[in-house]
């Protein structure tokens, strides 16, 4: 089996030859273990198992010192979070939301696409990401606190925002489906570390026959659908497995029982992650972060449905205790 078949075989909920993985981390924690393993291009033999192929989240200019605009007109102040920064305007509101123009759907696409080296990778398994694609994209453009509220006492220009959103993004989708790749990783953070953001209610009345719509569009052509929601959304799991999500992300271990999860729910959506950034990998010993690594394999990978990694992308960790975790990966 090469990694893309590895991949495959898990989402089908069978037991591949070796669990497949994938490490993400931020370009901090590359320096570090490029200095410990002496090489500047030990990424490229990692083993991981995704080709991440973009997301037009990333596609920022830089307006002013350390202010960032995205293809949305959102503005990002990076002088204190530097990684993506903070939304410092507000674009849309309930008396100019008929005047705000999205952008064009392809351009948003070819952009995308060009600023990625697009190399043919037949031995990994290809997706594209839709990042801040429906509850995020409302709030950068209209406020967090303002779409919370609408959500409550307002719900037409609520609806009317989310309409807009799923109509960019359905469009979005259609485009890129059409490309040689395996999945669209759709990125909505709807999860805090003890549980939702808003009440499932909430969710299910203005996110969830949205997002149903956007997952039927990628399934529509064949692709799987995997999903990003930060926090402890486990009360989620039935309404994504009806929805047709194939493979949820970043499967936190400091925020949901992720062995009780895999067992309740791992037979319908597999799960990508479950390594402990906020624990383990900071602050636990060598023993213990291949120990841990070693349990997740064989526990959660023993039927399949299991993609290993970090919880999320590493921020900063031991660099003894990253390198333990990709030799106990590659060793299997």
């Amino acid at each position: 089996m090469n990694n893309r078949m590895r991949v495959i075989t898990s989402l089908n909920h069978e037991k591949p030859d070796k669990i497949p993985y994938h490490i993400w981390m931020h370009p901090l924690m590359q320096a570090k273990l490029s200095e410990y393993y002496g090489d500047p291009d030990f990424l490229a033999g990692l083993g991981n198992c995704f080709a991440d192929i973009g997301k037009y989240s990333n596609n920022y200019r830089e307006v002013e010192p350390n202010i960032w605009r995205d293809q949305f007109g959102v503005l990002w102040d990076r002088n204190i979070e530097k990684n993506m920064g903070i939304v410092c305007n507000q674009l849309v509101n309930e008396s100019n939301i008929q005047d705000y123009v999205f952008p064009d759907p392809e351009v948003c696409l070819a952009e995308t696409l060009s600023n990625k080296q697009i190399l043919p990778q037949p031995d990994k398994f290809s997706f594209l990401q839709l990042g801040f694609s429906l509850f995020e994209r409302a709030w950068t453009l209209a406020g967090m606190e303002n779409i919370f509220v609408a959500m409550l006492v307002n719900e037409k220009f609520a609806n009317n925002l989310f309409e807009q959103i799923l109509h960019f993004n359905v469009a979005w989708i259609e485009e890129a489906v059409k490309l040689d790749i395996d999945a669209i990783f759709f990125g909505d953070d709807w999860g805090q570390q003890s549980g939702l953001l808003m009440s499932p209610e909430l969710w299910r009345k203005f996110i969830k026959p949205r997002f149903s719509q956007m997952c039927r569009a990628v399934k529509a052509k064949g692709k799987y659908v995997f999903l990003h929601s930060c926090g402890n959304i486990q009360e989620l799991f039935p309404d994504l497995i009806e929805c047709g999500v194939d493979l949820f992300n970043p499967f936190q271990p400091e925020a949901m029982d992720i062995f009780r999860i895999k067992q309740q729910f791992g037979r319908h959506i597999s799960f990508f992650g479950g390594i402990s950034i906020q624990k383990t990998l900071p602050f636990g010993t060598v023993r213990q972060t291949k120990n841990e690594v070693k349990v997740l394999l064989e526990t959660v990978g023993k039927d399949g449905g299991f993609i290993a990694g970090p919880s999320h992308s590493i921020p900063d960790a031991r660099v003894e205790n990253v390198a333990a975790m990709i030799g106990v990966l590659q060793k299997q």
